[in-house]
């Protein structure tokens, strides 16, 4: 007998920030959340702990986006004891900030790789499992460095991110006659102890006063709140669409 919960999958799920949020917050929706990430330990964690809370099971698989096979291998099986696919979220990313006059050809190629390859190769295995159903939603967390002019985030990390905006808005225009949503998010600062080892402290200092227009950094939460949004009825009309979390720092419009 196949799932009768709608079933979510979301990318780089178990670590200490946006994606473990969402996961949590689709579970609370009632999505079957399937949990991945390249931490195995971590990934095994977050779903028993989503179980304990739920008091049913959450799927979990070691992913590393980049790797095309893997990726094939796991929506199918998803496909396959699901009979579904509801909602993917692509949240993975990396990045490494260098100058582009001093940027190594590794940090660049591994930062497209993460956060442009590994969103197009989750898409490119969800949409057909998504189009036999003729529904689905999904969510690409993309950054307000697609926009800035700033040093703040690195070309490599600047130029997927813009890359992934291109790409969400394609499928959006491909897939709306198979019932399918595709949006994507910008974020801002949204704060995690991760960001400590790529930023240094300065970035963080007089952040909320006197950039943020609410007075604080953002939270994992406030990004699971509007997927949760766009990956459920009331987005019934939303699709193509970029949306802004920055707190008032880079507005989209």
């Amino acid at each position: 007998m196949m799932q009768e919960r709608p079933t979510a999958l979301v990318t780089a799920a178990a670590g200490a920030g946006i994606g473990a949020a969402i996961a949590t917050r689709l579970a609370a929706d009632g999505f079957d959340v399937v949990v991945t990430d390249i931490h195995e330990r971590r990934t095994k964690e977050l779903a028993e702990k989503l179980a304990a809370e739920h008091g049913r099971n959450f799927d979990h698989y070691l992913l590393d986006v980049t790797d095309e096979a893997r990726v094939q291998e796991v929506v199918a099986d998803i496909a396959s004891e699901k009979g579904r696919l509801d909602v993917l979220v692509n949240n993975a990313g990396w990045s490494r900030i260098e100058p582009v006059a001093e940027m190594s050809s590794e940090t660049w190629k591994r930062c497209l790789d993460v956060d442009l390859n590994g969103t197009f190769y989750t898409m490119r295995y969800a949409l057909p499992v998504m189009q036999k159903n003729n529904s689905g939603a999904i969510v690409n967390i993309s950054s307000i460095a697609a926009y800035e002019t700033s040093t703040e985030h690195g070309a490599a990390y600047s130029a997927a991110k813009a890359g992934v905006l291109a790409l969400t808005r394609v499928a959006a225009a491909e897939n709306g006659k198979h019932g399918i949503r595709v949006n994507a998010i910008t974020p801002g600062l949204i704060y995690n102890d991760f960001l400590r080892k790529i930023y240094p402290d300065e970035f963080f200092s007089g952040y909320a006063e006197n950039r943020s227009l609410v007075g604080r950094v953002g939270r994992p939460e406030d990004v699971a709140g509007l997927v949760s949004f766009l990956v459920g009825p009331d987005a019934g009309y939303v699709t193509g669409e970029v949306y802004g979390i920055s707190g008032g720092v880079h507005p989209h419009g």
